[in-house]
């Protein structure tokens, strides 16, 4: 399995995992190891196994697998080229802590634990070196796994007529920015690799070809066939990703392609299903994208229009996993502040590719992942919140003290202008979530899916202020009660690379100088007196049942903030939770904060590498 190409690949990788061992000290470690070959849905470790190798990965990709208590297994991470595995073996005895499975046939070195003991008696530089890697593993153990960057991508048509061949070619363009991309079709195969003899034979001769062009390139795009011919099939079979392409005009049926090529797959070689539903370049809004997904078990969907520019970069940045999410903590009427950090980040030439957010915040989300000019979002959202949306009080208020139809008009208002009021979470231009707090279940609600509307409701709905929302035959109130700032929830996206956050929390907490809370009429006499002249610096009363119900949240603010590769969090200990009538002011605070952070030479390198 020493081919030539995998040769040169290895010393690539070796260098860029080692990179502090000169190249004596390199040669050799490289002449301890031997090379592995895994077929797509072979075991390369199984969880509990006595452990005594480690293993880098030369080509293809892997999952690792985790089983506790007896629960079934769950996916924690994917790995590809250049990604060291089970290094921690070569230390311990401890077993194997996952199963690791190859999604398809895959190449890799392995180094025994007899031959890395001889080798660091002779080279301790080596021992130093892979404990740093070791480090580095258990520095990020604790944060969310990121899916590695696909090196090889499937185009599948599964729509009559559509056009893989031109967005393969609209992708290449985006992706060039990022690596070496080569675009593959079945007549570049024909041409490159030349008729074959037996099947067998010609199976292996394209295989090792397409291997060689996956060693010299970054990316490489392969172009499936309209229907399931062989060599759709070896599109799918050799892809990291599928992109399943799609004219979202059209019936959402299951394509020929779709049953042949991947539904029936032997187990746990299915790479990740990404649904891409074209549209065209004057389309407004998508619309029916439940029905694409319930009839498929993607991973993930986008939406683009091959004819727009920024909707092909934005696709190409998702799959080079350098996309750019923007997550929008609640607030209340401090969210105008979102609009603003929106119009800076436009000024400043920073495409955001994935929104979130929660309360207040997935409003602001809802409105920037609709996808439409920044004026005309700014227009219908001062006009959905020019009436208080918390002035509704309840005559009864049996479960709430506001009614919250305000609110729902609000919601609809604005919706229904970028949108439509009916409009599915699914249905956004943009990668969106929200937060909410489970009430019946005690637990954070992540909502992905479902009416849009509806979540928006849920995720804003204040404990005790505002009614809650049925969902699903669960009751759902404000998601601030478990994560008012989900930084966590976009670190674990696929594709995110880069994640902005805006948060809303407040610095400075006042000590106060009296030892008993004054009564309720000592309170109103002090009320009555000048702001400067007051003596008991006490939260009004909806202020204190409204930051009560953030206090979990709070505490997880550090930990948030710690993940976001650019913070942002404006000065508005002036502004009222439900400050509702200062719109453009607050818009005009959270800009003017914007441009301070943005004008800093470290942020304007990480968001533009």
């Amino acid at each position: 399995m020493t081919e030539g190409y995998h040769d040169r690949l290895l010393g690539d990788l070796l260098a860029q995992a080692f990179g502090e061992l000169d190249a004596d000290t390199l040669a050799v470690l490289r002449e301890q190891l031997s090379w592995v070959e895994v077929a797509g849905g072979q075991t390369l470790m199984q969880q509990g196994e006595p452990g005594d190798s480690m293993y880098l990965s030369v080509s293809g990709r892997l999952r690792a697998y985790v089983s506790q208590d007896g629960e079934a297994a769950r996916m924690v991470r994917e790995m590809g080229r250049g990604q060291v595995i089970g290094e921690m073996s070569l230390y311990t005895d401890a077993p194997r802590s996952a199963t690791v499975v190859a999604i398809r046939d895959s190449v890799l070195v392995r180094l025994d634990k007899a031959q890395f003991l001889r080798l660091i008696e002779q080279q301790p530089r080596v021992g130093v070196a892979l404990t740093r890697q070791i480090v580095h593993r258990l520095q990020t153990e604790h944060a969310p796994a990121p899916f590695a960057a696909p090196v090889v991508q499937a185009l599948l048509p599964i729509s009559p007529g559509v056009d893989a061949a031109g967005l393969a070619q609209g992708l290449a363009r985006e992706l060039a920015r990022f690596g070496r991309v080569r675009v593959l079709d079945a007549a570049a195969v024909q041409a490159a690799v030349g008729p074959g003899g037996d099947d067998s034979e010609r199976y292996r001769q394209v295989s090792l070809w397409l291997d060689e062009v996956e060693s010299a390139h970054d990316y490489v795009l392969l172009v499936a066939d309209d229907g399931p011919t062989p060599w759709t099939q070896r599109c799918c079979r050799h892809a990291d990703e599928v992109l399943l392409l799609a004219d979202a005009a059209q019936a959402p049926v299951v394509h020929v392609s779709e049953r042949q090529c991947l539904v029936e797959r032997p187990p746990r070689t299915e790479a990740a299903e990404i649904l891409v539903l074209l549209h065209a370049a004057d389309t407004v809004a998508p619309r029916g994208t439940a029905a694409w997904l319930a009839r498929r078990p993607v991973a993930d969907h986008f939406h683009v229009r091959p004819a727009l520019p920024r909707d092909v970069a934005r696709l190409a940045r998702l799959q080079a996993r350098r996309a750019v999410g923007l997550v929008l903590a609640g607030g209340g009427a401090r969210g105008f502040s979102h609009l603003g950090l929106l119009r800076a980040l436009q000024e400043a030439g920073v495409e955001v590719d994935c929104v979130g957010g929660t309360s207040m915040g997935s409003v602001m989300a809802a409105l920037a992942a609709a996808d439409q000019p920044l004026d005309r979002v700014m227009d219908v959202a001062r006009a959905a919140f020019r009436v208080n949306p918390t002035g509704d009080f309840n005559l009864l208020p049996l479960i709430s003290l506001i009614r919250g139809q305000r609110l729902r008009t609000a919601l609809d208002r604005a919706l229904g202008s970028l949108v439509g009021a009916d409009a599915g979470i699914e249905d956004l231009w943009k990668p969106f979530y929200c937060i909410a707090t489970n009430y019946s279940q005690a637990s954070e609600a992540l909502l992905t899916h479902g009416r849009l509307e509806r979540a928006l409701r849920a995720s804003t709905a204040i404990p005790g202020a505002l009614p809650p929302v049925i969902l699903d035959g669960d009751l759902l109130c404000d998601g601030g009660s478990f994560n008012n700032f989900p930084v966590d929830v976009m670190r674990a996206r696929r594709g995110v690379g880069i994640v902005i956050g805006a948060d809303l929390s407040l610095h400075k907490a006042r000590k106060l100088e009296f030892d008993e809370v004054p009564s309720p009429w000592a309170l109103l006499r002090d009320r009555w007196r000048p702001r400067g002249r007051r003596r008991y610096r006490l939260p009004a009363l909806s202020a204190y049942l409204l930051n009560a119900t953030i206090l979990y949240s709070a505490s997880r603010r550090r930990a948030a903030r710690a993940a976001c590769d650019v913070y942002f969090n404006p000065p508005l200990e002036r502004v009222g939770l439900l400050a509702w009538q200062r719109f453009d002011a607050i818009v005009q605070q959270g800009h003017a904060h914007a441009l301070e952070v943005l004008a800093q030479p470290l942020v304007r390198s990480r968001l533009n590498p």
